[in-house]
This record gives structure tokens, sequence and C-alpha cells, in this order.
């Protein structure tokens, strides 16, 4: 099989017309909805950027057992297995956090790999003495730093060579992914991984695009909002998600060039095409910016996923209601390949979902951020259920690989460190026991800053789809954190973690404790 997988960062499900978007034009995204399978109840895993990538290499959440963090040595991963069954893998990438301390040894897995330069505050483009004065004038107080300590003053320097489409990070990504087809579509038994970026903050896109979505506003640059509550004038809000608008717009017109190449060398026949992305973003939608500070409301956990597999031609320009997660694109690709899973993958294979035998997935799905509250939906309620004290200490990271998003793991930290015997999913391997950040030190993505809109919440999605009439319905809540509770023991979820949630009263059967400091 050859096979194309399209990854966003923080594509938004709902700007999306083929998902009833109607503010973005995405006329390349509705089209391939008309080949594809179009899921309408995908959802994340583990959160954000670098834990739902391993859910994706490795076809298992992974928030319950660390934070943000590298691919483990122990960690299955779909490249790696495709690789050595004699799949050829090219991973094409604009992603900077693989190249950061914390997200190591996930594009290694690929034969061969490209990083495009400049995203975000990519440590790229070197420049002693930056024109700070005119970054004063240019750039929003609101959104941007002028102080070289804080990571954002990197981007603006970035900028300062990003001028024309073509110099864009994305457009670049979507060119090497062209340029890989052009040498290699004639092959046979291949997987090439096409990773923007964009849309992710920040909100920057080149004049065609941002033109044709107005605000108003005439103030300095305002693209990059704080993760932190709405307190922005209108005329503000409306700028800043014109300028996520005219950045998807763009991904929008790329992607379409992928789609306009299958087009012209009939590759739909035998070349399966997967898009999707790692969470959203919230653009002023309950009076925050941004992600992690709060519940993981629909916009950010509730995400886009659509198919093309040449086996069921029949799938194309139909919907699913089948309840999937990001875990199950690992053995989707594995199954397109025909190589087997592995015994620790807990995702499914979308095949059947798409072929139209299996229409519902899964019972609940599970989703959060280490640290942070507990996401489960069935589909129809989403509940968010905090634990009775969200700064409490008692969480603890396993880990072979001690680093976080940046940096490493401190001395201070690795004084805690115990050896624990491992997990089922570890292979027999021993690993670290690390007591875990107190409090908001947990998220590093935050802005440094803590949880913010804090409390266990219910909604019915299905009729409150805006999540602003919080329901108080207890036997619903009690199933569906029954449900989340069984979904935990089977990833073999640490003891500490049921004490710290207040949920150990939802377990099934009561377990002595696995692991155990080994002495």
């Amino acid at each position: 099989m050859k096979s194309v997988f399209v990854l966003f960062d923080s594509l938004n499900r709902a700007a999306l017309g083929a998902y009833g978007g109607t503010t973005v034009k995405t006329p390349n995204f509705d089209r391939f909805a008309k080949r594809a399978m179009t899921f309408d109840r995908h959802y994340v895993g583990s959160l954000p950027c670098m834990p739902a990538r391993r859910d994706m290499h490795s076809g298992r959440l992974n928030f319950t057992h660390r934070s943000w963090g590298p691919l483990e040595p122990f960690d299955n991963s779909f490249a790696q297995i495709l690789g050595d069954a004699g799949v050829y893998t090219h991973l094409i990438t604009d992603h900077l956090h693989y190249f950061e301390d914390g997200g190591s040894g996930y594009h290694t897995r690929f034969n061969t790999w490209e990083f495009i330069r400049g995203q975000e505050h990519d440590p790229w483009v070197a420049m002693v003495e930056p024109p700070v004065d005119r970054f004063r004038e240019t750039y929003s107080d609101k959104n941007y730093p002028f102080d070289r300590s804080d990571k954002r003053f990197q981007g603006m320097i970035n900028r300062e060579v990003i001028r024309e489409e073509r110099d864009f990070p994305g457009p670049q990504c979507f060119d090497a992914g062209l340029a890989f087809l052009d040498r290699n579509r004639a092959a046979q038994d291949w997987l090439l991984m096409i990773e923007c970026f964009d849309p992710h903050e920040p909100f920057h896109a080149p004049e065609p695009y941002r033109d044709a979505y107005e605000s108003g506003y005439e103030g300095p640059i305002l693209d990059w909002p704080r993760y932190a509550e709405v307190t922005e004038s209108d005329t503000e809000i409306a700028e800043i998600r014109a300028n996520y608008a005219a950045l998807l717009a763009m991904c929008d017109a790329h992607f379409g060039r992928l789609l306009d190449y299958f087009d012209e060398h009939d590759l739909w026949a035998d070349t399966a095409l997967v898009l999707s992305t790692d969470h959203g973003f919230l653009l002023s939608e309950h009076d925050w910016w941004g992600k992690m500070r709060t519940p993981y409301y629909e916009e950010i956990s509730h995400i886009p996923l659509m198919i093309h597999d040449p086996r069921a031609p029949q799938a194309a320009g139909r919907r699913s209601e089948a309840l999937t997660q990001t875990a199950d694109l690992m053995p989707t690709l594995l199954g397109l390949n025909g190589v087997a899973v592995p015994a620790e993958v807990r995702g499914r294979d979308l095949h059947d979902t798409v072929a139209g035998r299996d229409k519902i997935g899964r019972d609940v799905a599970v989703f959060g951020v280490f640290g942070g509250p507990l996401g489960v939906t069935d589909g129809r309620y989403s509940y968010y259920h905090y634990p009775p004290d969200l700064y409490a200490e008692g969480l603890r990271e396993y880990t072979l690989m001690p680093t976080h998003m940046d940096t490493f793991f401190t001395a201070e930290e690795l004084r805690t460190a115990t050896l624990s015997p491992g997990f089922d999913f570890t292979r027999g391997a021993p690993v670290l026991s690390i007591a875990a950040l107190p409090g908001a030190k947990r998220v590093p993505m935050n802005d440094g800053l803590a949880f913010g809109d804090v409390g266990t919440r219910l909604f019915d999605i299905s009729k409150d789809p805006e999540q602003q009439q919080p329901l108080d319905d207890p036997a619903v809540a009690e199933r569906l954190m029954r449900g989340a509770v069984a979904v935990l023991e089977d990833l073999d979820t640490p003891q500490e973690v049921y004490g710290w949630y207040g949920i150990e009263t939802y377990r099934t059967h009561a377990r002595e404790e696995p692991h155990a400091t080994v002495t």
C-alpha cells in the first residue's frame, strides 16, 4: 500500500466547512470530505502536542503515566514498525518541538526525514542586535514581549526573513511532499507523513489570505494570544480570529495542491490519504484563549478526521458516528499496510469503520493532560472530572527519558527517583518513578500559569453543543466515570492516579500496587 498521512496542528473542527463551519472558506478540506469518510465523533487522547504524537506513534494513551516527553525506548512506533516490515517511511515536518529535549525520538523512527525551519520560536535566525524599537512599533505588547528571555521574541526575529508565501514553513512542507511524490509515486510500499505546525499560533499568514478576512482593527500585530481569559475588545478579538482564519485558509490552499496531485496522477486508486490534527484551540469561546488551562471543551477535544482508503471506495462522501480517538491512527496506518498490530496497542484499526462494518468504535473516549482534569465522552455527554485538589502532590512520572519540553529533569526532581518494575507496555523493562512537579509546573505550555477555569462539569453536547449549560445528573456522571476507570485499568494506570483523582470507588476490583520500588 502507498499512504499519505497529513497532520495539521490546532486545526479546529468547527472551522471546516465539512463540519459545518461557515466563517472560513475551506473548499479543499470540504472537497476531500467528498473523497473520504468523515468521522463526526473523533476525539483527542493525551494532550497537548508531544503527548498526542506519542499516542499516534504507540497506539495508546500516555497521559496517566507521564507529562510531555520523548518517545520512550520501550514504546512502539508506527514508523519504526512499518520500516521494519519493509514499508519505507518519510517525514516532512516544520514542528519545532521534535528538536527540543522533550520531543526526541519521534522523527528518527522514520527511514528519512526533513525539517523545515522557522515556526513559532524555532531557534533559527541568528540576530545579535535585533531591531527592538521597530518590534515595539510593529507588534502588540498584548501578545508579544520585548524581552529576549521570552520565547516569543525569537518568533519576531524569525519573521524578519518570512516575507513571501514561499518563505512560510507550511507551504514548504507541501513543496517537499510533492517532491517526494514526484520521486516515489510509482514505487510500492511507502508512507509519507506531511506534518504542518499551522494553523498553530502565531496566526501569521501572507496578505493574499489575510486580506480576505477583515476585522476593523488598525493597531499593531495581534496574532499570538496568551493562554488566558479574554480581556481584549471586540475588535481585538475579531482581529485574532481573522488571523486564525487567514492561516487556516492558507492551510486549505496548500492541502488543495496535494489533492490536485492525487487527481492528476490518479493516486486515489492505490494510495490512502489520512487527514487529522492533534487538538483544537479556544478562540475566545468560553471567554478563554488557548488550551490546557480550562476543561477540555469541545473546541479543544473534538477534532477532525477524514480517511480515504482505496480498499473501501464505497466510503467516499460518507460519515461515521463511531467514537474514535488519536490512538486509533497508529493501528490504522499499520493496517493500511498489512502489518500486524502489537499487543501493547489499545487503539483500533479503523478499516472496519471505513468499510461500514463497525459503527460504534468504543463506549467512551478518555482524554487529558498529565496532572490535569480527566475528560471522558460517550459522544453524547462530555464530562470533565477535576480531582479534589488539582495541585496536590502524589503523582509520579514513569520514564526512562527524564526530560520536560525544553529541559532535562532537574537534579532536585531526579533525587526523588526510585525504580519501578514497569508496566504491561514497557516490555519487562523497569522505569524510573519520579515525583511529579507541583501545581502549574506540571503543564509547561501554559505560559507558566496554573489552570484557570476549574471545576467538574457535565454537558449534554447533543442538546448543548456550545457547552453553555452544565448538567446536574449524577447517574450519567457515574456511568461515564465507570467507563473511564475501565479504560484506565486497561492502560495499566498507576495506583496513585486513582487516589489523586478521587475515583477509587469506581474501580471494578481492588488490586495490589504492582509498581512498587525495586529494591
